[in-house]
This record gives C-alpha cells, structure tokens and sequence, in this order.
C-alpha cells in the first residue's frame, strides 16, 4: 500500500515544446463512494486496477496493480460506467520533480490538467513558469467526477 500526496494544477500556458511522448490513457470507475474508488486503466498497452481510498487533505491511500490487457479491456466494457475518461499523458521533470500533464480529450477536451505528487502535503516545490491555479481541493477536476460532470458541460 501507498500514500498518494499529490497537489492539482491548471495551466497558464501549455509548454508544446515540452509535451513529446504522450501516452494514451483510457480509464473508467466501477464504483465510486465517499470510502473507495475503483478504476480500471489502460495506459499505452498496460492495464492497471486501482484501489483508492478518501482524500484527506491532499493524500489517500492507493493500492495499485497491472493486470492483463485483454482483462482490463473487458473490465472496462462490462463493468465501467460510460463513457470513459480518456486523456494523453505527458511527463516532465522540473527541479528534480518529476509532473504529470494530462490533455483530456471526448467530453473534457480542453481540460490541461498539471499534477506533481509530493512525499507530504507541506514539502516545498518550485513550479514551473506554466503553472496556474491550484486546483486540488476542487472536486470537479477529480477524474471520477469528470465522467458524470464533463469539462464541456461547465
């Protein structure tokens, strides 16, 4: 099991000179509650299942695994609500922190998303010159959310 501490940005600016190599993400949820959520993801050509408890204050338990393709795939079929979160993934390193930068595309095209994951929720960070406002604590941008109130809804 992991702690996941990990801080949510919008973006001022999109550094296209820095978004090379993206990976392909689709996920969807099989359940969703205040207690736990339960993602089925493909990334690239990788499945994973993830187990994630509350957020308390930035930071939540997270147990993940990969599992077989082809059985993430029928997960996501059977048992996922639709439609799917589907996002392409960028990875950047900036003064020895490695953010995540996610493009969503479908229903949340045109949410950027920027997110860095911390070893405790008060470490000191220096953000790049793209980075906006903080939007950690704001449910809407959780990924779970986004599949009942899209981005292009808002």
């Amino acid at each position: 099991m992991a702690i996941e501490t990990e801080k949510k940005f919008l973006l001022d600016h999109i550094p296209s000179s820095l978004l090379t190599n993206g990976t392909s993400i689709s996920q969807g949820y099989m359940t969703k509650s205040k207690e736990c959520v339960v993602r089925i993801r493909i990334l690239g050509n990788q499945g994973f299942l993830t187990v994630k408890g509350p957020t308390i204050n930035a930071s939540r338990k997270e147990f993940e695994y990969p599992i077989p393709l082809y059985d993430a795939k029928e997960m996501l079929s059977l048992f996922c609500k639709k439609p799917f979160i589907k996002k392409t993934r960028y990875r950047i390193y900036f003064k020895e922190f490695e953010w995540v930068i996610d493009q969503f595309k479908g229903e949340n095209m045109g949410l950027v998303v920027a997110e860095i994951e911390l070893d405790t929720i008060d470490q000191i960070f220096e953000t790049p010159d793209w980075i906006g406002q903080e939007v950690t604590h704001d449910p809407r941008y959780f990924n779970s959310n986004l599949i009942k109130h899209p981005y292009s809804a808002w």
